[in-house]
């Protein structure tokens, strides 16, 4: 039988609470209140601007069902803003607002120094192979996903 240790689920999930924990502490060091998967949801709407939240899900691997309070609590916070699609009266835009845009640029920098201190065990060369390997391991098994990622920008 293989070693808890050895199995790579639960290295996986060690290592997404040990990223959790460090993103979250880099973060409110720097003076902000944002998860993980709101700065991933407020750097993908800063990047396609008026994009619906079913795409918006697809391209951070997130759930299509949660994304909505993912959504309402940067509202909340007044970093993103809700509107009417001109293509489609169903469907909800997303834009990022002056203040998510200052926001993001002003945590960014505390967002990269978790990401470093996530291989802060790792030699330069170690910590671009584990994320070449990760990237690897994960479009490999991207379709298991509950939330696969879905490459790409949004279709306009």
């Amino acid at each position: 039988m293989t070693e808890m240790r050895e199995m790579p689920g639960h290295l996986a999930r060690r290592f997404q609470q040990i990223a959790v924990a460090v993103f979250l502490a880099e973060v409110e060091a720097a003076g902000f209140d944002l998860t993980p998967v709101q700065y991933a949801a407020l750097a993908a709407i800063a990047a396609n601007p008026a994009i619906d939240q079913i795409t918006l899900a697809g391209l951070i691997a997130y759930d299509r069902t949660t994304i909505t309070g993912v959504i309402d609590r940067l509202a909340q916070k007044g970093l993103v803003v809700r509107q009417a699609s001109a293509r489609d009266r169903r469907s909800r835009e997303l834009l990022i607002t002056e203040d998510g845009q200052q926001t993001l640029a002003a945590v960014t920098p505390a967002v990269e120094a978790a990401q470093r201190l996530m291989v802060r065990g790792l030699s330069e060369a170690e910590a671009t192979q584990l994320t070449r390997l990760l990237q690897k391991a994960i479009a490999a098994a991207n379709d298991l996903s509950r939330a696969p990622l879905r490459e790409g920008t949004p279709e306009r």
